[in-house]
């Protein structure tokens, strides 16, 4: 859309514009008339609706004067067209369903999230849940077991675990000295998570294969992490329970309709792109 003549002008009516809300103002209210077809107001609060951004801000008398500007002239240009182009009936068919969609997919949302429903999606996540023990490890990363054992030599004679890393590691975490940070059961591959799992705080264990490669791994520290209260979850759950809204409603619906679909080679996936299908 374009919008270079959405201010023509403003400059006049802006400081004629006075209140012009009555208190039967409906989304049928007529604002303005073109060879006969209505201008609504319910147009015209949709089309400022979808203006830029840096629109929205303008004054309200400039803002009205502006989209019902628009509005009319768009109208004026339509009308000069005969016939429906295919390619605008197509556009207008999709737009239609996606605003149909979106107004069951809002209701779904706005309907799903209650305290009830969202305390249920706590509890059963959380809810029994035993307080989990974490942990914040280092490793040192290279290629071969012989590398790996040469590496765990030097930090058994002595030499500093986060120098050592810095200075042979392969993984991105050697500038940091091979800090991983805090992770819980299951964020690591099995063999790591195994190994970490053995050692005390301190220990700096042998080396360990995994499909990445070998590692030397030292387990910095451990902490009890208890399940998040609530509060601190609820954008998670909130969008969570919209989420299985959603999902409930349409395999239900998908279940209780008849879908036919092409058969695999039907069409060649290309022919979407193929605008000339879409030329009168």
């Amino acid at each position: 859309m374009k919008y270079t003549t959405f201010l023509a002008s403003v400059a006049i009516m802006a400081g004629l514009c006075g209140p012009v809300l009555a208190q039967d103002a409906t989304a049928d209210t007529v604002v303005a008339t073109v060879n006969g077809t209505p201008i609504t107001l319910g147009q015209m609060i949709i089309a400022r609706s979808q203006l830029p951004p840096q629109y929205q801000s303008l004054p309200a008398p400039t803002l009205f004067a502006g989209v019902m500007d628009q509005l009319i002239q768009q109208q004026l240009l339509a009308e000069t067209v005969t016939a429906d182009p295919t390619r605008v009936r197509v556009a207008l068919e999709n737009e239609r369903r996606a605003l149909l969609a979106g107004e069951v997919i809002n209701t779904l949302v706005s309907d799903a999230v209650t305290d009830e429903t969202i305390q249920a999606a706590y509890d059963a996540a959380f809810a029994g849940a035993a307080p989990q023990t974490e942990y914040n490890a280092s490793h040192i990363l290279v290629d071969t077991l012989e590398e790996a054992e040469a590496i765990k030599a030097r930090i058994d004679g002595g030499e500093d675990f986060a120098v050592v890393a810095q200075e042979t590691s392969g993984d991105s975490s050697a500038a940091n000295g091979g800090a991983l940070g805090w992770f819980g059961a299951g964020m690591m591959v099995a063999q790591f998570e195994e190994a970490v799992m053995a050692l005390s705080v301190g220990e700096v264990s042998g080396p360990v294969e995994t499909q990445f490669g070998w590692h030397i791994v030292k387990l910095n520290e451990t902490r009890i992490q208890d399940a998040p209260a609530l509060e601190d979850v609820r954008s998670e759950l909130v969008s969570q329970v919209q989420q299985q809204a959603i999902e409930g409603r349409l395999t239900a619906l998908m279940e209780a309709a008849e879908i036919t679909r092409p058969e695999d080679g039907a069409f060649d996936p290309e022919i979407l792109s193929n605008l000339d299908l879409l030329r009168d």
